[in-house]
């Protein structure tokens, strides 16, 4: 079909003019403007140019980290660092960011060096539904008057330096999803009217000074699949409400505090579970049957408690990560459900009473293998053909056995990733090789090792005991 010449003119100038619209539209309005460039006038240090294009007189809606949607109004900064230690701002945030009213979200992560309080210019901002100031350095308490920000979705505090307890008025941003406010120094119990935080699917709350009793709250949490209160001083037992998690928990993490009691049955009707973490607590008795149940976890970390005899034979699929050290068990063998894992990267059995012959161990897979611990065992014979057929292994540890062989028949060239290795009171003998020196962390301390010691930058502890030269 042809077309005539005032036809293509047409078509042209619509195009045109569309265009024009597009670009008056996309245009941002002279408040937002406003309001950009005062909190760029708060910020006295941007080594990486992160605001080099937040230049007066330009269109806002085009410079680095803005977003506008439907229309001129700015409705989205996003300023992140992305954890390189040379990409910061330094400076404070600048009230003036209040004038930009159609706000929906503030992400801010990893910039560092963004001190002060606060921000109280929140609460003039309406529309506001995200609210992430991630790996900053803000300080302070958290204002009581957080429950007015009823919009609120998504806010993530972690990583600064904020204090004090968390505002009971918390229990009125039911609109909340994700509750992040990890890696602070907030202190206190944790507020029972968290309960009231229905639609939350991730809660982190870990690596601040929290006490008391893990509130027994969780009844009406249908949606929740990550939880974790690592790392406080937490003491008690695990709640029974915990228990209504199990249809979607796919991450409980309850590591580092001082919780007791026997580990709760009904954990093993997790089926969700990826990863579950309750090391360095002080958990008794033996780990439920139930557990038996759990054949999709991947990461799974009972280290450091007094559980006891007998371990339930698991029937996972594939376990990624495992540590079961220093508590009361006596396995004897590695459990055959380790054994056969075709994705394990990291296994830590120190201290769990394993007596065999490490040459006898054929594990299904050693390629994926990072680190493995197999520490304070009564375990004999030979590492050398499992550390020499792993291709990236960081590193071993097996000091205090019984282990017999020649290290010079380690292949360390090989490993390039070996980077920890301690055989610490066995019954190695030969020569060290000079390789030893790529290491990070050595230690042969108590062997038969013979000869002269390579010149490296390890203390001599790493070598004391018997060592003739």
């Amino acid at each position: 079909m042809a077309f005539s010449c005032s036809s293509v003119v047409l078509i042209v100038f619509s195009l045109f003019l569309l265009q024009c619209l597009r670009g008056n539209a996309a245009k941002c309005h002279a408040d937002d403007e406003a309001g950009l460039l005062g909190f760029k006038s708060g910020i006295t240090d941007d080594p990486s140019g992160m605001l080099n294009s937040w230049e007066a007189g330009t269109d806002c809606c085009t410079w680095g980290g803005i977003e506008c949607q439907g229309g001129n109004r700015v409705t989205d900064i996003i300023l992140f660092g992305g954890g390189d230690p040379k990409i910061y701002l330094t400076g404070t945030i600048s009230p003036a960011l209040s004038k930009v009213r159609y706000l929906q979200t503030i992400y801010f992560k990893d910039l560092q060096n963004i001190t002060g309080t606060f921000p109280e210019l929140v609460f003039k901002l309406p529309r506001l539904q995200f609210f992430y100031i991630e790996n900053c350095d803000l300080h302070g308490r958290l204002p009581s008057k957080i429950g007015r920000l009823s919009r609120l979705q998504g806010p993530s505090f972690a990583k600064n330096a904020f204090s004090g307890p968390i505002p009971s008025s918390i229990s009125k941003l039911t609109q909340l999803t994700y509750l992040s406010l990890g890696s602070n120094y907030f202190t206190g119990e944790i507020p029972d009217g968290i309960r009231h935080l229905k639609n939350l699917s991730v809660l982190n709350l870990e690596q601040n000074l929290f006490h008391g009793k893990i509130p027994d709250a969780f009844s009406s949490f249908f949606d929740l699949y990550f939880l974790s209160l690592s790392n406080n001083g937490l003491s008690g037992e695990i709640p029974p409400s915990i228990s209504a998690l199990a249809p979607r928990l796919a991450f409980l993490l309850l590591d580092r505090n001082n919780l007791s009691g026997n580990i709760p049955d009904f954990l093993g009707n997790f089926k969700a579970l990826d990863t579950l973490n309750l090391s360095w607590n002080g958990f008794s008795g033996i780990v439920p049957k139930s557990f038996r149940n759990l054949t999709k976890i991947f990461n799974l970390d009972f280290s450091h408690n007094d559980l006891v005899d007998p371990f339930p034979a698991m029937d996972v699929r594939g376990i990624e990560s495992l540590d079961l050290s220093y508590n009361h068990f006596h396995l004897g063998q590695i459990p055959k459900w380790v054994t056969s894992s075709p994705i394990i990267y990291s296994l830590k059995l120190a201290r769990c009473g394993l007596k065999f012959k490490l040459d006898d161990w054929k594990p299904y897979e050693t390629y994926f293998y990072d680190y493995i611990d197999l520490s304070d065992n009564e375990i004999s014979g030979s590492p050398v053909r499992l550390l020499n057929s792993t291709d990236y292994l960081v590193g071993f540890w097996a000091a205090r056995n019984q282990l017999r062989f020649n290290m010079e028949n380690l292949k360390l060239p090989k490993m390039k990733t070996l980077k920890y290795l301690d055989l610490s009171r066995n019954l190695i003998y030969g020569k060290l090789p000079s390789s030893i020196s790529g290491l990070k962390k050595l230690n042969v301390a108590y062997n038969h090792l013979c000869c002269k010691i390579p010149a490296t930058r390890f203390s001599a502890k790493a070598f004391l005991g018997r060592l003739s030269v």
